[in-house]
């Protein structure tokens, strides 16, 4: 070694002695490496030691670097251009089979990659797993070349002198400086090795982090929790009873002044609110519109299967008859069942009523006791019709004495008698129907809408309006303010919206209802501090600037697919929901009389703290927002987008530009509109879109109320309406109808009651054989079939729909996989266990279902799991995690992506499982897979202290449902941990009566609530949160056979004498922080806990 520290020439001699036979090889294969570098960098290695060192260096740093590069781009053009149009097209909606790329590769190597399938066409979400991997080889490259040239400056600079390298036998590091510094012939071949090192290592390093995240991580699915900032606030309401206006009162044209009626309806009024179902409502609705101005007959109409519809009518109707008289406006003369009718006497009606109620003390509402409806108006309909029928109200009366001892107070009597009485409410197409209202927002736009319109009476007529305002006034709060939904605290979010329809309606601004909620109001800033929805109606009224609302571009659309952010990789129902808002926004619709129009000039004045509407300095409140609506804060970024967005709509050098994107922007959405307006049928996924497209039809019809696709979507508008003893609302869909009617036929069936009621299964058969989306003969005739091709369905983004179930109605069109799975089980069950249904199957009075009906439905289930092996509600996860950060609405949680759920899991997996017991040879392997991973994706989401996070009801013992179930379905043992685990966190929630109870603040906080349902259950239980507990229980087969018995026996004393159960706290949840209602849970949950109890415990519940 010389003094300066480093090798003479001689030192390599010492390498090549002491180890020949590698040195030999690796100078071998350096040499022949160095050559083709050369001769790609156009490299000369007879030049001089320092060029060549820089070059070496730089060059093989920027081949890497170019690799990766062109890597990147090569895979995004022949994925975009020549796959994505010829290949993927044709596979949309197939998954891979595999957990990632990671399990995909395994099962490739395998050999079993055969049946593997490409992933989502590239526009509609995650690439193909061979492209991903390509895509992680474009990164290793491009992380190599800069970590190669960190490296060579690293050694360099900092290592020359490192007393490290003589631990690994020979000085490399005096040798690699020596070769740096002096003309050797080693230096490349060093170089090399190093540069070969530090890729090894760069390639090893990201695969295991890759790794230990893809094993370690959450996952965007995992719902996390508990929440930092939980609910506090609760709400409060002055301590009133409030019945429906009577027919007196929606026949007379008197003044509405915001007071609350206190009296009881006639029961022999020659009018009332009926709920009309199927064809029956399609003729009440086409004989309205068509009556209308006399000119409608040949060009609007209804299509789609009329099965499960469901509207309100108001019609004549004598008290104890079910007919409609001439009197009615739609001329209609008579129900189905009309022929059967017979006259009731006053004790009958009587204990109708009484039946009705649910146990409630009267037909009123009373707010502050119970803010949730009952459902009295519907229940006391469809008793009443079912005794006119000939139905007898006592199921046991015609058994004998003996009989009725035997089966006295024993678990199946209650089961009996809860089946029979809810056979009761089945409707006559077979479904059941009922209140599925909660969220006061929703109905605030279709006012909204009727006014902007020009308040057109066939959309929302007198007596509609009149129990529209009836609903808001009896839920308004004692602090003069509305929540967000019918158990929430008063918010400004619903007070804003409930404040203005009002106003709307016709209700004085001097009416003490709305002085109250004007003071709540000005107490809280002002509507501008209200939720960014509720800006987006008041601007659509010309009652604010749209200055003061964040820009939503429909330009957005026309964004290339593979751009990382693309409005079609969001969540269904918010990119459907942004669609519209898109439009009108880049439109800058405004009420065309806003500025002539007393009460818009009014509102302006009365809506805000400040002096003058016109000082308000509209930018500047764009981000504002009340802490109480602050459910979802709008993340940095989002907010540096609007801000950035603002200054696009605002710079005039810009406007050329964005003039020419905007009218291409504006042309697709009104095209997308189109065929969302088509493929469901006029009814759209959900309320808040329906009456937004509603409205964009209207502006692009330059405001003709008269154009046909404005009044087919005013056809479809009473598909949403509801009424119950609160008044009339609008509900959170067109109704739960197959949801309900899938999960009540297998409680049923659980309770080994099918043939006991044979009935009700014929028409449930009936009812789930019409509803399989796009199936039917007149399904397969409407408009909606035609968006099922491949080329529609990539250019709207639709999964594949055909065979699947929906959630409400075969015309609504968008199947979603827990209703799918909880449809087909229906099906299989009354296939397997009911002999009522078989044998009409033989005789031909009920239609079957061919085998491939059913074939489809397990393709829509397999196609429809996400690749955590998880399944989301309408489609696969198509974005990212962060797109949460782009989250635009602050009263909403986790609405960007459509996530993979606990429950859409249960209820796929379990449903793939019953149809392979019944097919096993149909895709065989497939199903195996599939019910597979998701096992291992429920394992994987289950929290720490061993429950699950329900998404859609309240909540951790929904989940926790859920949760066992599917596993125990999917092979997982009971005595397993998780199971295990699961159980005892069900207990150590088990009440002192025996229940379980939850409210609306568990789905709120992600945490479970520490008072029960302390407000609107019993001593803090409730009958469907005891439900639920002992569904996951007994399918675990918990030994605690004591707590079981507890939570049966909690059940039995809730049953009412008819059979029903009482309307407790609200059962639902959307978007983590909006309860929505389910009356028909508090029938069918305890009838199918008590069934399963029974068939896992046997005589030991009776012990």
């Amino acid at each position: 070694m010389s003094d300066d520290g480093v090798f003479s020439t001689s030192s390599t001699s010492l390498v090549e002695s002491s180890c020949p036979l590698w040195y030999t090889i690796v100078h071998e294969i350096s040499t022949k490496t160095k050559e083709s570098l050369s001769y790609l960098l156009r490299f000369d290695p007879s030049s001089s030691s320092s060029s060549s060192s820089s070059s070496s260096s730089l060059g093989l740093s920027a081949l890497l670097m170019t690799a990766s590069v062109t890597l990147f781009l090569l895979l995004l053009i022949t994925t975009h251009v020549i796959f994505t149009p010829y290949v993927n097209v044709s596979r949309l909606g197939k998954r891979p089979l595999g957990y990632g790329i990671w399990s995909y590769s395994w099962n490739f190597a395998c050999s079993l990659g055969t049946n593997s399938r490409w992933g989502y066409d590239t526009s509609l979400g995650s690439f193909h797993p061979w492209t991903r991997i390509g895509f992680h080889v474009a990164i290793l490259f491009c992380l190599s070349s800069v970590l190669c040239s960190v490296s060579h400056w690293f050694w360099i600079r900092f290592m020359s002198k490192s007393t490290f390298a003589p631990l690994l036998g020979y000085d490399w590091m005096h040798l690699f400086t020596s070769c740096i510094s002096q003309e050797v012939d080693e230096k490349e071949e060093i170089r090399l090795i190093m540069d070969g090192l530090v890729s090894l290592v760069t390639t090893i390093l990201y695969l295991f982090l890759h790794y230990v995240y893809w094993t370690l991580g959450k996952g965007v699915s995992h719902p996390g929790g508990p929440r930092e900032h939980k609910i506090r606030r609760k709400p409060q309401w002055l301590d009133r009873t409030t019945y429906l206006p009577n027919a007196m009162d929606l026949d007379t044209d008197h003044d509405m002044d915001g007071s609350i009626m206190n009296h009881h309806g006639n029961r022999n009024k020659t009018k009332e609110w009926r709920c009309e179902v199927a064809q029956l409502s399609h003729k009440i609705t086409d004989d309205c519109f068509h009556d209308w101005k006399g000119k409608y007959r040949t060009h609007v109409k209804l299509t789609g299967e009329p099965a499960g519809r469901q509207i309100w009518h108001y019609g004549c109707i004598t008290g104890t008859s079910a007919s409609l008289t001439d009197e009615s406006p739609n001329n209609t003369t008579a129900t189905n069942a009309s022929s059967k009718n017979k006259l009731l006497s006053p004790e009958t009606l009587s204990k109708i009523d009484a039946m009705a109620r649910g146990g409630r003390e009267n037909n009123g509402f009373n707010a502050s006791k119970n803010p949730n409806s009952s459902d009295i108006p519907f229940r006391t309909q469809m008793i009443r019709d079912f005794v006119q029928k000939g139905g007898s109200l006592d199921y046991y009366e015609h058994y004998s004495n003996d009989d009725k001892q035997q089966d006295k107070a024993s678990v199946r009597q209650a089961a009996r008698k809860a089946v029979h009485f809810y056979e009761m409410l089945q409707t006559d197409d077979g479904h059941w129907a009922g209140d599925y209202g909660g969220p006061h927002f929703l109905m605030i736009g279709i006012i909204i809408a009727w006014y902007v319109m020009g308040k057109p009476e066939q959309l929302l007529n007198q007596h509609q309006r009149k129990l529209m305002a009836h609903y808001l006034t009896v839920h308004q709060q004692s602090d003069g303010g509305w929540g967000t939904h019918v158990e929430s605290p008063s918010t400004m979010f619903g007070t804003t919206l409930s404040y203005v329809a009002l106003r709307l309606l016709g209700i004085p601004s001097n009416a003490p209802s709305m002085k109250a909620g004007r003071a709540f109001l000005h107490d809280n800033g002002g509507a501008i501090y209200t939720g960014s929805w509720a800006k987006f109606y008041l601007c659509l009224l010309g009652c604010m600037s749209w200055d003061g609302h964040n820009s939503v571009p429909p330009e957005m659309w026309l964004l290339p697919h593979w751009f990382p952010f693309h409005p079609s990789r969001l969540w269904c129902h918010c990119r459907m929901v942004y669609l519209p808002m898109g439009y009108l926004y880049g439109s800058r619709f405004i009420y065309s009389k806003a500025e002539t129009d007393e009460l818009i000039q009014s509102l302006r004045q009365e809506l805000y703290v400040q002096s003058s509407y016109n000082d308000i300095d509209w930018t500047n409140t764009r981000h504002l927002v009340a802490p109480m609506d602050n459910y979802s804060p709008i993340p940095t970024i989002m907010l540096l987008a609007h801000n950035a967005l603002a200054r696009y709509e605002s710079w005039s050098f810009v406007r050329p530009l964005r003039d020419f994107v905007r009218k291409r922007g504006l042309k697709f959405c009104s095209e997308y509109m189109a065929a969302e307006d088509l493929q469901t049928n006029f009814i759209d996924i959900g309320p808040v879109n329906k009456v937004l497209n509603m409205i964009s039809a209207f502006h692009a019809s330059n405001n003709n109320i008269d154009n046909p696709k404005v009044l087919n979507h005013m056809m479809r508008i009473p598909d949403y309406l509801w009424v119950a003893e609160d008044g009339m609302k609008m509900q959170g869909y067109n109704g739960s109808q197959c949801w309900d009617t899938s999960f009540a036929i297998q409680a049923i069936s659980e309770c080994d009651l099918l043939d006991e009621f044979p009935t009700l299964s014929k028409k449930v058969w009936s009812y789930l054989e019409r509803t399989q989306i796009l199936s039917t003969e007149t399904s397969k005739d409407s408009p909606a079939y035609l968006y099922e091709s491949v080329q529609n369905r990539e250019q709207f983004y639709r999964h594949v729909s055909k065979g699947g179930w929906p959630f409400s109605t075969s015309a609504h069109g968008w199947p979603i996989s827990d209703c799918t799975g909880e449809g087909l089980k229906g099906v299989l069950v009354l296939k397997k266990h009911c002999s009522a249904v078989q044998d009409a199957i033989k005789d031909r009075s009920l239609r079957s279902f061919e085998e491939e009906r059913l074939h489809d439905a397990v393709n829509v289930i397999l196609t429809l799991q996400n690749e955590d092996g998880g399944w989301a509600t309408y489609e696969n996860n198509r974005g990212f995690g962060w797109y949460e950060q782009l989250n635009p609405s602050e009263v909403f949680g986790d609405i960007m992506i459509d996530y993979s759920y606990v429950e859409c899991s249960m209820a796929s997996l379990t449903a793939l499982a019953d149809f392979h017991e019944a097919y096993p040879h149909h895709r065989t392997r497939d199903i195996t897979f599939a019910i597979l991973r998701g096992r291992e994706f429920m394992k994987h989401i289950q929290r720490k202290d061993g429950s699950w996070y329900g998404s859609w009801a309240c909540c951790f013992c929904y989940g926790c449902w859920f949760g066992i179930e599917g596993l125990v379905k999917a092979g997982e043992p009971t005595n397993s941990p998780v199971i295990q685990k699961c159980c005892k966190f069900l207990l150590s929630h088990q009440r002192p009566n025996g229940g379980w109870g939850e409210d609306f603040t568990s789905c709120y906080d992600k945490d479970y609530a520490a008072n029960g349902m302390d407000s609107y259950g019993d001593e803090g239980s409730g009958v469907v949160n005891t439900a639920w507990a002992l569904l996951a229980l007994s399918e675990a087969k918990c030994d605690d056979i004591e707590a079981v018995k507890r939570g049966v026996q909690y059940l039995l004393k809730r049953q009412l004498p008819c059979g029903d159960w009482p309307q407790e706290g609200i059962a639902g949840v959307f978007n983590r922080a909006c309860g929505i209602t389910y009356t028909a849970y508090r029938n069918v949950f305890p009838i199918w806990a008590l069934g399963r109890c029974m068939r896992v415990y046997g005589v030991a519940l009776e012990e």
